[in-house]
């Protein structure tokens, strides 16, 4: 599992980690039912406070998409056959921003487009 943390950029550390733990799982590195490596031992691999990685691990399970389990740890859920409705209603919320500010800054819908098609087919290479 390679995950690289960015000390200066402006995204927080706990979203970079939880944003590359997505990642992994979206590429089927990470599988369900994979037991993610204790809070303590990722820290120290990561050279990051514990608390940043209890952090990112709490914000995955809110989202559903990892269960942490007391002392056994933080475990992959399956990943749904098909979407629900309170999942494309996240995914808008997260979008919409993203896609305004992209259009604030002249990136035409092609542009865009192109680029989400770009993401999906790095995400979903086997």
């Amino acid at each position: 599992m390679q995950i690289q943390i960015e000390p200066a950029s402006d995204i927080p550390i706990y979203t970079q980690l939880a944003n590359q733990l997505i990642a992994l799982i979206a590429k089927k590195e990470l599988k369900p039912d994979d037991t993610l490596p204790s809070v303590r031992s990722l820290a120290a691999d990561l050279g990051v406070n514990m608390h940043t990685v209890n952090k990112a691990y709490h914000e995955l399970q809110q989202k559903g998409i990892i269960s942490v389990i007391p002392k056994s740890g933080a475990v992959i859920n399956p990943i749904p056959e098909k979407s629900t409705e309170s999942s494309r209603d996240r995914m808008r919320e997260t979008l919409h921003p993203l896609i305004a500010e992209s259009i604030v800054y002249g990136i035409t819908r092609d542009e865009i487009l192109s680029l989400a098609s770009s993401l999906i087919s790095e995400l979903t290479e086997e």
